[in-house]
């Protein structure tokens, strides 16, 4: 009698797919100020980090960029109403009183009128920043930070490790507070306020301090940064195959990007820098002596989990190409804006890692399997 057919067993996803996602929903974010389209990538993130999140420290990042993607939109807002840039308008809400200023300081007011039409403009330039800092929360969220460094080319290997630790602070940090405010709490102070800020804030920068001096200390006991001996003229054609590749490949954006650019600094320059860069670091990772165990699979749902990502990032860049209304909104004058529909689309495909991801192992689950 054939098996009945069993689902795909939890597992965690490859952290670099979780990445590539995560930059495609921020590339959209970047290529719009639709307060709509910006709200919708926004909740298409945080629907995915609810769904496939862990339980590590790092899985309750999100909201606290959330928060400071709010700090981001009301600073952009003050600094527009006191500061006042360069954005005309007619619907004046307010008049500040303003600080004559000299000559040579044309162009920069403090204080004067403050129009309706400058503070969306700002609101929503500072929108679509905290968009993208919501989708960069979701990375961190969702992809561990020690898996990502496991699958660093050998070659970026140090520098890995920097960035892995860097990008390792601002969860422990959310974790730490948590902490901090819970302890707080079960002695009966109270844990919001300045009071509060002031009496969390040393022992969280002290116990971030201490988990990056231990961190540093284990890695450098388990041999971190060995390297292999190699011959001079081998570094000197690995260090000018990576930076030729790189500086090949800057070019070649430059040049699919700028319309009026000669077509011989597009796609064959990319293609010639990327085969460059790749040759430098395999060539470079030959030298990093380091072995992986249970390296994390590149299968099925890492390709549509990033696919979906690129193909977000690939609606917004295609509608911005062909210049569908309501992509960039106009405040002068003020209106609502027109829903670009394959911009919409498109982010509505990233909402697919839901469902397309395998669910996260949780320690009950792990349990069972191992007894099962």
């Amino acid at each position: 009698m054939r098996a009945a057919h069993r689902p795909s067993l939890p597992r965690h996803l490859h952290p670099g797919a979780w990445w590539l996602w995560a930059l495609g929903l921020a590339t959209a974010a970047s290529r719009t100020t639709n307060p709509v389209l910006l709200a919708l990538l926004v909740a298409v993130a945080g629907n995915v980090v609810a769904a496939r999140r862990t339980s590590a420290p790092w899985a309750n990042s999100y909201a606290a960029f959330l928060r400071l993607g709010l700090v981001v939109i009301a600073i952009r807002v003050v600094f527009q109403a006191v500061f006042g840039a360069a954005v005309s308008g007619t619907t004046v809400l307010v008049r500040l009183p303003q600080v004559p200023l000299p000559d040579w300081m044309q162009g920069i007011r403090i204080g004067g009128p403050v129009t309706a039409e400058a503070l969306a403009s700002a609101a929503l330039d500072g929108l679509r920043l905290a968009a993208v800092l919501a989708c960069v929360g979701a990375a961190n969220a969702l992809a561990n930070p020690k898996r990502l460094l496991a699958s660093v080319p050998g070659a970026l290997y140090e520098m890995g490790v920097a960035v892995v630790v860097a990008m390792t602070f601002a969860p422990q940090l959310v974790a730490d507070a948590a902490r901090a405010r819970a302890a707080r709490r079960l002695r009966g102070q109270p844990d919001r306020g300045l009071r509060a800020l002031r009496a969390v804030a040393v022992p969280v920068l002290e116990g971030a301090m201490e988990r990056s001096l231990a961190l540093a200390a284990a890695m450098d006991s388990r041999g971190y940064g060995r390297t292999r001996t190699t011959s001079g003229r081998a570094r000197v054609l690995t260090g000018v195959l990576v930076l030729g590749g790189l500086l090949g490949i800057c070019v070649g954006l430059y040049g699919l990007l700028d319309a009026g650019g000669p077509p011989a600094l597009g796609l064959p320059l990319l293609v010639a820098g990327v085969a460059a860069a790749g040759t430098g670091l395999f060539l470079g990772g030959r030298r990093t002596a380091r072995t992986r165990y249970r390296p994390d699979p590149w299968a099925l749902p890492e390709w549509l989990v990033a696919g979906s990502g690129i193909a977000c990032a690939a609606s917004f860049v295609w509608s911005q190409a062909t210049g569908a209304d309501g992509l960039v909104v106009a405040t002068t004058p003020l209106a609502v804006p027109p829903l670009p529909t394959v911009a919409a689309v498109g982010a509505l495909l990233a909402l697919l890692p839901a469902w397309l991801a395998p669910p996260p192992p949780t320690p009950a689950g792990r349990t069972a399997e191992v007894f099962r």
